[in-house]
């Protein structure tokens, strides 16, 4: 059999977009040989279609438009497809997250998603209904163990199962000689070798082939890699990270075929890349992207980021000078900026900050000067950037990492202003990392840039250092509190660091939740980023009886 897969990125809710999509890669594959194509998992509502399916007129044109690629589809071609059922069982929710196998027009296989997610990002169950029973999917001469997504990770073997039944062994036990699963699976720097390893097992369990096909592209905060694949116990095919592929298996062939091998940075740069690019095209909203250029790392590897994703006609910097900006921050973005061969605006905020503490100075008389004033320089700052996109009809990008966010090292309608946080789920020793990376293919990141103490320039002679612990300590212990989950006595004692100082850091990242819920959406490249797949409340005090 010769099959083909079809890594496609959808935009969510787009269906005649999607099928036309969907349409000509069908027919691409056709005309490579293909006797099957498969697509990723909701192949046209789009991963994830969120509460777009709490509309009756949404879920009917979504089976309008499955029904059109039925048709469409070449008639010597089976057709796999992601796609939304009713639950004609009654009780529980009215949808089934399903795959739908098509021939010569006609639906020939129906089959309904079993492992429905309700962590991190995920929430299957405020929609879907799960399947009660597995069945195979005869076609032409062959049983297809047809799954979806989810229904792979709780593969027998894994160390920690979140369900009670594993579906690919269940399909296996009846007899399926070749398993599929469609899948839309996000990206994070360690994703990949998990699947790899799900495979792997299942293969080596099961000794029958395993076909994996997956999204690519972002939708919002989410970025899907791609990387569909195929393994057979001996060898591996595996189509391209981040972009949309065609990929022909032939079943029973040994020639394996692989994409090179592609490094953790190179990755997390290619997913922010991808993340910036479908945000933009994807809302079909913007003429361009502004950024904050303050001759910091931040901000320099956003802007090389943006211009990476849009070229270099689309992004506009803004160097935003105040009275302690240092002449060599300006220089650095004007550096930058000549060598991304982007436009530089300079836009001078003394006199706005100057009128804000004139406007003020009755009602803060008697005070010590403190964060209040060193923070309307940010918030200048974001004033006037946001006034740039709406004039220009732009899209702005915050420029603060995950380190800052985390702690509160960053200013409410200041610099965290704006469409969508780049760096939100990066740590700033990643981000130097980034930098480096950067800078080794074609340098374009000034050294003064990288090498320069991180400052936010608020007052005179200032560091990051001043109030936070050295960045390569304080990224380890958030680390494990945000992704690992540890409490800050199991942190302390696995890592050495003093008790007091972990139990501070613990105590900023709880009592700056409320800011993070005013953020804008950040790219997740991480196991656990800021945002939907992370729910703490605003509101509380955690307090515990010590000795109980």
């Amino acid at each position: 059999m010769r099959i083909a897969l079809a890594q496609i990125n959808p935009i969510v809710g787009d269906l005649k977009g999607n099928c036309h999509k969907v349409v000509a890669m069908a027919c691409e594959a056709a005309a490579h040989g293909a006797d099957l194509v498969v697509f990723p998992e909701l192949t046209l509502a789009g991963y994830p279609p969120e509460d777009l399916l709490e509309d009756a007129g949404f879920v009917q044109a979504e089976t309008r438009a499955r029904a059109f690629v039925a048709r469409q589809v070449p008639p010597v071609l089976g057709c796999i497809v992601g796609g939304l059922a009713k639950n004609s069982r009654g009780p529980g929710k009215p949808l089934h997250n399903a795959a739908f196998l098509y021939e010569g027009g006609r639906q020939i296989a129906e089959v309904h998603k079993t492992l429905l997610p309700t962590y991190d990002v995920f929430d299957e169950q405020r929609h879907f209904e799960p399947s009660q029973k597995r069945h195979v999917v005869p076609w032409r001469d062959r049983k297809l163990g047809l799954h979806i997504c989810e229904d792979l990770w709780n593969a027998q073997g894994r160390v920690r199962g979140l369900y009670g039944t594993d579906p690919v062994a269940e399909l296996a036990a009846l007899g399926a000689d070749l398993f599929i699963n469609i899948c839309a699976s996000p990206f994070n720097v360690a994703k990949h070798v998990e699947r790899e390893n799900l495979i792997r097992t299942a293969v080596q369990r099961h000794k029958q082939a395993y076909v994996f096909v997956n999204q690519v592209g972002a939708n919002t905060e989410l970025i899907f890699d791609g990387r569909s694949r195929v393994f057979d116990g001996k060898h591996w095919w595996t189509a391209p990270p981040f972009e949309e592929a065609l990929m022909i298996w032939d079943e029973g062939s040994e020639a394996s075929s692989a994409t090179g091998p592609v490094s953790s940075l190179q990755a997390l740069h290619d997913a922010l890349v991808l993340g910036i690019r479908d945000y933009y095209t994807k809302t079909n909203a913007f003429q361009r992207v502004f950024i904050g250029l303050s001759g910091g790392i931040d901000s320099a590897v956003t802007c090389v980021l943006a211009v990476r994703a849009l070229g270099a006609d689309r992004v506009t910097g803004v160097a935003m000078p105040s009275a302690f900006s240092s002449e060599g921050s300006v220089r650095d973005a004007r550096e930058l900026a000549d060598n991304l061969a982007i436009e530089l605006l300079t836009l001078p905020i003394h006199q706005v900050v100057t009128a804000y503490g004139e406007t003020l100075a009755e009602v803060f008389s008697g005070t010590a000067t403190g964060v209040a004033e060193e923070n309307l320089q940010a918030r200048a700052r974001g004033a006037l950037l946001m006034a740039l996109a709406n004039k220009f009809n732009g899209l702005l990008l915050t420029t603060g990492n995950k380190s800052e966010l985390a702690v509160g090292y960053a200013t409410l309608y200041g610099d965290m202003s704006g469409g969508l946080s780049v760096l939100g789920d990066v740590f700033k020793m990643q981000v130097y990392a980034l930098a480096r990376h950067i800078n080794a293919g074609e340098p374009c990141i000034p050294e003064a840039t990288i090498t320069k103490p991180p400052s936010a320039e608020l007052k005179p002679g200032q560091t990051d250092q001043d109030s936070l612990p050295p960045y390569d300590v304080l990224d380890g212990i958030l680390e494990r509190l945000i992704i690992h989950r540890e409490d800050a006595q199991t942190i302390s004692r696995q890592t050495g660091q003093d008790l007091a100082l972990v139990r501070e850091i613990a105590q900023k990242v709880e009592r700056n939740e409320y800011k993070r819920r005013q953020a804008p959406p950040c790219l997740r490249v991480s196991g656990k980023a800021f945002g939907p797949g992370r729910r703490l409340p605003m509101v509380g005090r955690r307090t515990t009886i010590e000795g109980s």
